[in-house]
This record gives structure tokens, sequence and C-alpha cells, in this order.
């Protein structure tokens, strides 16, 4: 048991949500940790309650912790989060980073009257904003990548209209004011240019994900516009001179840090429905790029502002020529579907109006339009017997015909149900309505599609109602006239069709059961015919004997859903195994059952396993609640098995696989249907076989003749062989 319940814990591990997995325990502590010095940092800096020395110690360390323990969680969550493990390991870098250069300043520069740049604790901040951006657009990639190229578009748009406004406001700023060095104006350049791409991803994210966005991006967008807002004011206050340690703004960093472990402790909730993107932020952007090119008429703005003010209005202009291409290419899409028979492709009755409406617009003199309709006959009755699937698949290919046929000597609609119409304006039309006619025909080995044609001329100053009336009434006229049958093919009555639509639909069946398993399919039929030939020796009418027939050719078809591994098992089945085999005979019941004429032998399939004393499967039925229909492919289906063989058992001759019938005729089989199996093996013996030995009887030119062994016979070397029959399972799965 112990082994068991470690295997059960690292399931349980495995399948956990990383929400879970980091929501109790430490990383609770820890959070509420960081929470409870923010908290006092904040007190401290609003009211200074503490000395000045402990103000001191809150100033230099408070926010390195928080960003220490941001990290930490941050690590936590990338061992238990397999999709965006790398996010949030890049996310516990920037954390790093950005702690391990605030403890530095704290410990080395905090007392230096001037402090070089760039210092070791520079190049660490603006290392912050590799990791951090890197790990914003993997979690976002992670998460929205199946939004569409508009949407990314429009997050470009909010990106660089924002980043824009960013640059005119703080870029500026700190460009005006920075001096020395080369590498001291990259140092101070770095961190406006780092500030505005964080701003532009989590802008860029929140147009993407929406307001509200889902999950960690609750905490992390935020988060990092705490972070910019913070970074954007002390540079600003830094570049004029007006910065002050201890001052309320100080408060921005760690709140950010901790924003960011809440996200990596917080519990995930489940997925929301998302609703369509917000244009507010896209069009905000773009107006503020806009006033931007205003405003640098009056107060000039640098380049970096104005660059990419310029980008966004470009994206702009290629978000508004993907969305007029995107309607007009939805406005003919829907065009198409108003105009266009789903089923068939063709025109539909809408279409016919429109375009007829232009044909009699460009009559004029002797000119005219033919118009035919067209009524399928008996597809009603083909609809009930095969189902409307089949109907519907019926109707798509003589759709195609039709349109095939008709080509560009006019036009072809489906107006109806099924009602065709063809329209053209060919001098002489009857050739093509005689070809469309044809066209709409289809008989098969169970069934008759005909067609009924009315056709009118429509010239100038006959409408087209009036043209579809006359046409109507000669197609009904036509109906009524008609002496072709009505669902009937050529050679066979009426009561024929459904046994015909009986047997095709097994033909299918079989067909598919022999695309997984071509020699079941043919020990189906050997046992069908053994079946049909021990049922007419029972003495079952005619009718019996072709059910028993069919159903013995499908009793096995709900193998279709047993594994290959369990069917071909060389070896004894387990327990479940065989349970599973189980169900195969009432699987076989639920697929025939489903075609209306295969209903009748759909209990004969499920009851083809039962035994006689009860033991059977699926029903435990007795001897007089099993149809003698199915206890007769039981006898036969055991025969058959015996005698071929299985890859569970070699085979054995006729006489032993006799013997084992015998031996369990009452408690598995029938003795009546034993008898009758007997009754039809000795009407056609197995020369191989030395049960049916072969009487000499001279003949006319002295060669001895093979004569049928009778059935008394054939019963007496049973009785004198059953002692050798050997132990063999009478049974076939």
């Amino acid at each position: 048991m112990p082994a068991t319940d470690a295997v059960l814990r690292s399931h349980l591990q495995s399948v956990t949500p990383p929400k879970v997995a980091s929501r109790f325990g430490w990383p609770a502590a820890l959070v509420a940790l960081m929470a409870a010095t923010l908290l006092l940092y904040g007190i401290d800096i609003v009211f200074r309650p503490a000395s000045p020395a402990v103000s001191e110690l809150f100033q230099k360390f408070a926010g390195t912790w928080l960003f220490f323990g941001a990290a930490v969680l941050c690590v936590a969550k990338a061992q238990v989060s397999r999709q965006e493990r790398l996010a949030w390991w890049l996310f516990a870098l920037a954390m790093g980073l950005w702690g391990t250069a605030s403890l530095y300043y704290a410990l080395f520069l905090w007392t230096g009257a001037v402090v070089a740049i760039p210092s070791v604790a520079d190049v660490l901040w603006i290392a912050f904003y590799v990791p951090a951006s890197a790990a914003l657009l993997l979690l976002l990639r992670q998460r929205v990548s199946a939004f569409s190229a508009r949407i990314w578009l429009d997050a470009l748009v909010t990106a660089l209209g924002v980043g824009g406004a960013s640059a005119a406001l703080v870029f500026g700023v700190v460009l005006d004011h920075t001096s020395g060095t080369a590498a001291a104006t990259a140092t101070n350049l770095a961190y406006p240019i780092g500030d505005l791409g964080l701003l532009a991803l989590v802008l860029g994210a929140i147009t993407v994900t929406g307001w509200r966005g889902s999950g960690v991006w609750r905490w992390i967008a935020p988060a990092f516009l705490i972070f910019w807002v913070t970074d954007s004011v002390f540079l600003v206050q830094v570049a004029q001179g007006h910065y002050a340690v201890g001052g309320i703004g100080d408060l921005g960093w760690p709140a950010a840090a901790l924003l960011v472990g809440m996200a990596a402790w917080r519990a995930e909730p489940a997925a929301e429905a998302r609703t369509a993107p917000s244009i507010m932020l896209p069009a905000a952007a773009g107006l503020g790029a806009l006033a931007l090119f205003l405003g640098d008429h009056f107060v000039r703005t640098n380049p970096l502002a104005l660059g990419l003010a310029t980008a966004t209005l470009l994206v702009i202009l290629i978000r508004l020529y993907m969305t007029v291409r995107d309607n007009r290419r939805m406005l003919a899409r829907s065009h198409r579907e108003a105009m266009t028979d789903v089923l068939t492709g063709l025109g539909n009755r809408r279409k016919l109006f429109t375009d007829m409406e232009g044909r009699l617009a460009r009559l004029s003199g002797a000119q005219t339009v033919a118009i035919g309709i067209f009524d399928l006959d008996a597809f009603k009755a083909y609809n009930d017997t095969f189902g409307h699937p089949a109907g519907d698949a019926l109707l798509a290919r003589l759709g195609n015909r039709l349109a095939a046929t008709v080509g560009v000597r006019g036009d072809a609609y489906r107006i109806g149900g099924d009602e065709f119409v063809v329209v053209t304006e060919l001098r002489d039309p009857h050739e093509l309505m005689e070809d469309a006619q044809s066209a709409l025909r289809e008989h098969g080995e169970a069934f008759a599609i005909g067609c009924s044609l009315g056709s009118a001329r429509i010239d100038t100053g006959v409408t087209l109602e009036q043209a579809l009336h006359i046409a109507d009434q000669r197609l009904y006229a036509n109906k009524r006239s008609a002496s072709c049958p009505v669902y009937q093919p050529p050679d066979a009555n009426l009561e024929s069709a459904p046994r015909l639509a009986r047997f095709e639909v097994k033909d299918v069946l079989l067909q598919v059961l022999a695309e997984r398993n071509t020699s079941l399919v043919d020990h189906l039929g050997h046992v069908a015919q053994l079946a049909a030939s021990t049922a007419t020796a029972y003495g079952l009418p005619d009718e019996d004997v072709q059910l028993t027939r069919l159903a013995a050719e499908l009793h096995d078809i709900g193998k279709l859903a047993i594994p290959d591994s369990i069917l071909d098992k060389p070896g004894l089945l387990t327990s479940d195994e065989w349970a599973f085999l189980q169900r195969h005979s009432a699987i076989g019941e639920r697929i025939v059952g489903s075609a209306p004429t295969l209903k009748a032998i759909a209990p004969l399939v499920r009851a083809s396993h039962e035994r006689v004393d009860g033991t059977g499967y699926p029903d435990g039925l007795h001897l007089d609640a099993i149809p003698i229909a199915s206890r007769i492919i039981a006898v036969a289906d055991a025969f058959e098995a015996m005698t071929t063989g299985r890859p569970y058992r070699t085979k054995i001759s006729r006489l032993d696989a006799l013997a084992e019938l015998h031996r369990h005729a009452g408690t598995q089989f029938d003795p009546s249907v034993v008898t009758a199996l007997v009754t039809a093996l000795a009407a056609r013996p197995d020369p191989l076989d030395p049960t049916h030995r072969q009487s000499e009887i001279p003949t006319t030119n002295g060669s001895p003749a093979p004569r049928r062994p009778s059935s008394s016979e054939v019963h007496h070397r049973l009785a004198t062989n059953e002692s050798r029959a050997g132990e063999f399972v009478c049974s076939e799965p």
C-alpha cells in the first residue's frame, strides 16, 4: 500500500494545475510576510512613526526583500507549470536582477556623494528589462495564440501609440537633462526605453485579453503598469533634480514586486468565455498619435516619439485595409450562401427569381426563355426506407449530375425538397429538358427514382409567376398520367423493396467489418450457410430461414467495437477482457437495430450467445426465452469455430465437433437444434472427414460411386466415437 500511495500522490501532482500546487503552505506565508512588509513600509513613509535609523532600513532593504520574495514565488510557479515554465523562470530572473541591483546599491552606493554612471547596479537594473519583456511575450503568446491577425494589429496599434506618448513625456525630459560621457547618456536613456517597451507590451496584452483579462494577467498587467508609472516619475524627477529618497512614489516598485508574487501564488479561475476585444485602446492610441503630430507644430517633440506615432498611423491603415477586405469577403460569402442551396450547390429559389429578373429584362422581339420544373418520383419512399442522410446524399448526387448535364446550355436550380428547375434561352429546349430529366433519375437494386417534368415558355409580356404556374400544372398532370412505376425497380414488386433494402444494408455492414477483419466475415458467411441448412432441417418456414441466415451473417457485427488485442489473443482472456468481449452482442443489436429494415433481426443478434441453461450472455436467458433462430446460430457458430480453428485452439474434425455438441446439448445447446444440424450435415458430407467415408457402390463401369451416410448412421458413429472427442470448450466468443 505505501508504494501504491506514492504512485497515487505522484499522479495527482502531475495532473494538479499549477494554480493549486502553489496555493497553500509556505508560499501563502511568504506572500503574507511580503504584504506586511509593504504595509509597514507605507506606514513609515506616510506617518514616520519610527526613528530615522529604522526608516533608513526600510528604504534600503524593504524593496529588495520584496523583489527577492517575488523571485522565489516565480521559481515555485515554474517548478509546477509545464507549459509556462520558461516564462516564470524569466520572471524570476527579472525579479532577482532588480533585487540584486537594489541590494548592491544599498550596501555600496547608498552613502556615496557621487555615484558613477553606469554602475554595477545600473547594469543589473537595465538587464531586468530583457527577461521581463521576454516573459511577458511568452505568457501572452501561450494564452492567446488562437487570436486573429486583426487583434494582434490592434495590440500593436495600442503599443506603438502609447509608446509614442510615453516617449514624448518621459524620454524627451531625460534626453534634455542628460549629459556626461556616452556611456552615461546611454545608461540614462536605457531606462525610459525599457519602460516604454514594458508599457507597450502590457497595454498590447490588455488590448488582446480585454480589460479584465484572465488568470495571472489580472495581476501581471497592473504590476507592470505601476512599475512603469513609478519608474517614469522617478526618471523625470531625477532629470529635473526634484527626487527625494523616502517619498510616496518609492512604494511603487515594491508594490509591483508584490503583485508579481501574487500572480505566481494565486489560483487561476476557470477559463471564461471571452467577448470581442475592445477598440477603445487602439482608438485612443490613434488619437494620441494624431495629437503628437499636431503638438509638434507648437512644441518640438523628440524623434523617437514622432517615429512611434508614424508607425501607429501606418499600422492603423493596414488594420483599416484588412477590415474593409474582410467585410467585403463576408458580404460576398453571405450573398453566395443566400443564393445557393447548401445541399446541392445549385442556385436556390431566391437565385432563380433574381436571375430571371435579369433574363426577362433583356428579352426583346422574338426571344424567349424556357423553364422546366422537375419533381422526383418516389423520393419520400426512398427517405422512409433508407433514412434522411441517404436521401440527402441522393439529392446531392442528382444535383451534381444535373449541373453537369445542363452545363453552358442553361442554369439549374433546386427550389425546394425534391423540386429542381432548369432555365434556358435555347430556341429548341426539348433535348436539354429530356437530358435533365434523365439526369434526375436513378435506379438501384432496391429502389427506382423517377422524375416528372412540366415546362413552359416565357416570351415578352409573360411574367415568371405565370410561367411557373403553367409549368407546375403540367408537371402534376404528367405525374398523374405517368406510366412508370413509383418506387419500383423494373423486375420487383412493392413488397420486395424492403427485403432488397434489408440485404443492401447488410452488405454495407459486412463490408465495414471486412475492412477490419476479413477472416471474421468469412467465418460469418460459413455460419450463415450452416444456420440456414439447420433451420431448414428443423422445419422452419422459408421466411424464418432467411431471417436466420441474415441474423447469422450479422450476429458478430458488434465485434467492430472489440480491440484486435482481445479478438486475436492466443492465450486465455482475463476476467476483464472476457467481460468486455461479452458486450459485443448487445452492441451488435444496437448497430443492426439502427437500420429500419433490420429491426426484426436485432433481438436475434442479441440472443445469439445465450445458453439454454441460462448461463449465456448478455441477458442469461433460458431455453424457452431464447428465439429459435438464435439457438440455431449458437450451434452453427460453435460447430464452425471448432472445425476451422481459432488463435486460441487448433481445429478438430467434424466427428469430434459433433461429439462436443452432443455432450453440451441440454446445457449450452438446444438438443433438438443439435439433431437438426446433424441432419443438415448428413446432406453435405466432408470427404476428408472419417465420419463421412463413402460406401462403395458399383457403377456401370465398375468403379465405386459415393453414397451419403444417413442421419442414423451419423448418430451411431457419434455414439461410438464420443469417448475420444477430447476436451474442447464448445463456445465461440
